[in-house]
């Protein structure tokens, strides 16, 4: 596994990892920025996340960030501030080519110290979150005169109750790991020390899974709040005729009847 802290790849602001044959990790690798997006890294991690999609190995992807006080501080303002903000965007992914991209795999976010602005606007375009004890979560576009337009505004009234998220949109006031927990935003809450591990640990149990039924169960879960009923039941109708026609909707079932682990074809 890469270092990302090596200094043959310091000058990569977005590196791309294989864990292990199934789990990718990409790291936001601009510290000395509190990891703002500029536009080099915006065409990379589109590329990455391409990159990821394509490969029919990988079922699962970690957005982590190097160490250092910040997960992300967002978009750089000093580019924006420059007349460059539209090129921390792209046509497919928008904002840092991730937010709007299409994912078909689950992405967990590692998040430690700040994730704010577009910081948080990953981790909501993430399906899952762990963080560390000193995550602040936070959207402080008001305090700046601009807009969370990255998917934060309606993303994080999905995401929490209405009353917090009004709040945190119109205060720019970020909230803590604990905080974000009992919220439901973050689905764990680690030592500093142990946030790698623990992405990856859920990394793994995710790519331990059916990578069909993990992708179908996916696709129908994050349109869960958009669609009525009649929508849903359909689509959930087409998924699992999908999944019942793969090899793996046989392999399950009898590995669990022959006390072996299975091995996965689709």
């Amino acid at each position: 596994m890469l270092d990302p802290r090596s200094s043959q790849l310091a000058d990569e602001t977005i590196l791309f990892e294989r864990i292990d044959h199934h789990i990718a990790q990409v790291t936001l690798n601009r510290p000395q920025a509190r990891n703002a997006i500029n536009a080099a890294m915006t065409q990379r991690l589109e590329a990455v996340v391409r990159t990821i999609e394509a490969d029919a190995t990988l079922r699962v992807a970690v957005l982590a960030a190097a160490p250092g006080p910040a997960f992300c501080a967002g978009a750089d303002l000093a580019e924006v501030a420059a007349g460059h903000g539209r090129s921390l965007m792209t046509r497919d992914g928008g904002f840092a080519g991730f937010v709007y991209a299409a994912r078909r795999k689950p992405w967990i976010a590692a998040v430690q110290g700040y994730a704010v602005g577009g910081g948080l606007e990953f981790a909501l375009a993430c399906d899952m979150v762990v963080a560390a004890q000193d995550a602040l979560f936070g959207l402080p576009e008001p305090k700046r005169g601009l807009l969370a337009a990255a998917g934060g505004a309606y993303r994080l009234p999905r995401a929490i109750p209405r009353a917090v998220a009004m709040e945190m949109l119109t205060t720019g006031t970020p909230i803590d790991a604990c905080r974000a927990y009992e919220l439901g935003l973050v689905n764990r809450v680690v030592d500093l020390a142990a946030l790698p591990q623990a992405a990856l640990a859920l990394a793994a149990q995710v790519a331990a899974n059916a990578p069909l039924s993990v992708r179908e169960s996916l696709a129908i879960a994050r349109v869960a709040a958009e669609l009525d009923e009649m929508e849903l039941r359909q689509l959930s109708a087409e998924a699992t005729a999908r999944v019942m026609a793969s090899e793996d909707a046989r392999e399950g079932p009898r590995a669990f009847v022959e006390k072996r682990a299975p091995i996965w074809r689709t």
